[in-house]
């Protein structure tokens, strides 16, 4: 096999060892624990300490969504089925400044679960 082949095979073998080891898109370290999508906002406050501002920004409505076994396709396999009906859920903000020499995080949560992570520029020195 010629080597630039050989090459190319490590590379994409490498590739792909690095994106199954990668962590969620939608996650964050505060200290050593990991904050990601589904946790509900209790934890997210242990784990982080105490947000610097909450928004609470009304409700929205999702689809009611229940997990079910997957059947014959395998015994860890789950099936996201609409169940008929929607669910009003409360959407809330809170906004994590870490330091000035860090990223400040805003983290959406809807009905107490976070759906979303985003920064938000770089934080402040507390007064």
């Amino acid at each position: 096999m010629p080597s630039r082949l050989k090459n190319l095979l490590k590379t994409v073998a490498t590739t792909g060892a690095l994106l199954v080891l990668c962590d969620n898109a939608w996650a964050l370290r505060c200290g050593s624990k990991l904050i990601k999508e589904g946790m509900v906002e209790a934890q997210v406050i242990k784990l982080c300490g105490q947000p610097i501002s909450v928004r609470k920004l009304g409700h929205v409505l999702r689809p009611y969504i229940i997990k079910r076994p997957g059947g014959s396709t395998g015994l860890h396999s789950t099936q996201h089925v609409y169940a008929g009906f929607h669910q009003e859920l409360a959407v809330s903000e809170l906004l994590f400044n870490f330091g000035p020499h860090k990223l400040m995080r805003l983290i959406r949560f809807e009905g107490g679960r976070l759906t979303r992570i985003e920064t938000a520029g770089y934080g402040h020195l507390e007064k």
